[in-house]
């Protein structure tokens, strides 16, 4: 018996936020709203995300002992997460510094703070953790060689999940362990190590111009099954039982800000609870899209009511 669905590796971040009439080319100043302070981290957000719906979650984090690390352990206790794991001090908290456009999209600049210190020595030390959680999802802003232990982790039978973002060369331990793995069009091409077709003359090894072709690929170096988000275009699916197109829920986007990082959690979740990865990749857009019509990242994260309402 699991004491959590999900616990997540990952990290907890302060958003600072500012919405601009365009983002700024090199060299430019552009005038922004007022600025927006929330929590955030795609650690702390997946498991705020996972929590809302309905899961028993746990957070494995690191976070400073300042008013930013406040916010971040209040807003995990008011979603009804066990911050248990979550660790304080060593570094200032981590801060994402975000502009979102008109449009809806963003652009993230993170400065990891105590993020960076979340060691192999605290995953190791957070052992009963792993063996009270049915599934693990963890992300890259977090040191790798924090991820590569958290693979060695994990109890006999449970799951991991990883989104690779920031996106970088994984080690062939941490993709066999990938169950799935989640990227999007950018970060299968920084795993992948390669280009496009259509782009080859820019140098890398060519993989294809169609997701489905990134989807198998990168199933050959180790997952055992592969998530692609395509953003309005939904998402695909892929294992040894084939690949699979995942339809997306139309809405209009106001903020897409933890919308990935809703996606996951709702994923990790349906996957733990016995749905299949199409099933799971279905329910996980629907969650993602109620997202993208708030703004924020915790705060647009819908309950499993709300979902359903849709």
């Amino acid at each position: 018996m699991y004491d959590y669905d999900l616990l997540v590796v990952g990290s907890a971040n302060a958003d600072l936020v500012i919405g601009v009439e365009r983002r700024p080319a090199a060299g430019e100043t552009v005038l922004g709203s007022d600025l927006a302070v929330h929590p955030g981290g795609k650690g702390a957000n997946q498991a705020v995300a996972a929590a809302r719906l309905g899961a028993r979650t746990a957070l494995l984090a690191r976070i400073g002992d300042d008013a930013y690390g406040r916010l971040l352990l209040d807003s995990q206790r008011a979603a009804g997460v066990d911050t248990v794991g979550v660790l304080v001090g060593g570094a200032p908290t981590g801060i994402a510094l975000i502009t979102v456009d008109p449009s809806g999209d963003n652009s993230i600049v993170v400065s990891p703070g105590a993020n960076g210190r979340l060691t192999p020595e605290d995953v190791r030390a957070a052992a009963g953790l792993f063996h009270a959680s049915r599934v693990v999802s963890a992300q890259l802003e977090i040191p790798l060689e924090t991820v590569v232990e958290v693979v060695r982790s994990l109890a006999p039978g449970s799951r991991f999940v990883l989104n690779p973002s920031p996106p970088r060369p994984l080690p062939a331990e941490v993709l066999a362990a990938c169950d799935p793995l989640i990227v999007n069009e950018h970060e299968a091409k920084v795993i992948l190590g390669g280009v496009a077709v259509g782009d080859a003359e820019a140098g890398g090894a060519a993989f294809g111009d169609r997701p489905e072709d990134w989807a198998r690929v990168l199933l050959a170096k180790g997952p055992k099954s592969v998530v692609v988000t395509l953003g309005s275009q939904g998402a695909l699916v892929a294992s040894a039982e084939g690949v699979e197109r995942v339809a997306a829920v139309q809405v209009e986007a106001v903020d897409t800000t933890g919308a990935g990082d809703s996606f996951t959690a709702a994923l990790a979740w349906k996957l733990g609870a016995g749905s299949s990865l199409p099933e799971a990749a279905a329910y996980a857009a629907r969650v993602g899209a109620v997202a993208v019509t708030r703004r924020g990242a915790q705060e647009s994260f819908p309950t499993a009511a709300e979902v359903e309402a849709r």
